[in-house]
């Protein structure tokens, strides 16, 4: 099998990054969930710079794509990378592509002298949390995840009046 390129996306990566959205939404079973839009997605990654992309390509094809973005640890007192999406083409998985991609993005982390690199996984998946662990990383299994969004969002945003 031939090497996989990675590389920064473009602006004109938008419709690319949107698909490979909407195809990791497919694998997790909430397409549903999906409202981005090219629009929503050239403001936030490329006017405002808000997250950023990389793409995994095979012969100039692309075959994976992460997204990722700047949080902060106060314990640590430094910045980290939160991996938001990793997505890599059915066909394409079990050949070393996905490790790529993650040790591609340690190495931007350790370049940035950030304290952290973390991710959250669907605990179904057990293939995706088998290759996790295998790659060194370590589940934070006494930590949960709350969000609100949409409505809950408006509401609790107008508790502050």
């Amino acid at each position: 099998m031939a090497q996989m390129v990675i590389r920064r996306a473009t602006e004109q990566d938008v419709p690319l990054i949107l698909n490979f959205i909407k195809e990791l939404a497919v694998y997790e079973k909430m397409l549903a969930d999906v409202t981005a839009t090219e629009e929503l997605l050239r403001e936030n990654l490329f006017e405002k710079q808000r997250a950023e992309v990389i793409i995994g390509e095979v012969e100039e094809q692309p075959v994976a794509f992460a997204l990722f973005f700047t949080n902060f640890s106060t314990f640590v007192g430094k910045p980290g990378l939160y991996l938001e999406d990793l997505f890599v083409k059915p066909e394409f998985r079990g050949t070393g592509f996905g490790q790529q991609i993650l040790a591609y993005l340690a190495n931007l982390a350790v370049e940035r002298n950030y304290g952290r690199f973390e991710w959250v996984v669907l605990d179904w998946n057990q293939p995706s949390i088998d290759f996790y662990q295998k790659m060194g990383a370590v589940a934070m299994d006494e930590w949960r995840i709350f969000r609100v969004s949409g409505p809950a969002l408006e509401k609790l945003a107008a508790l502050e009046n």
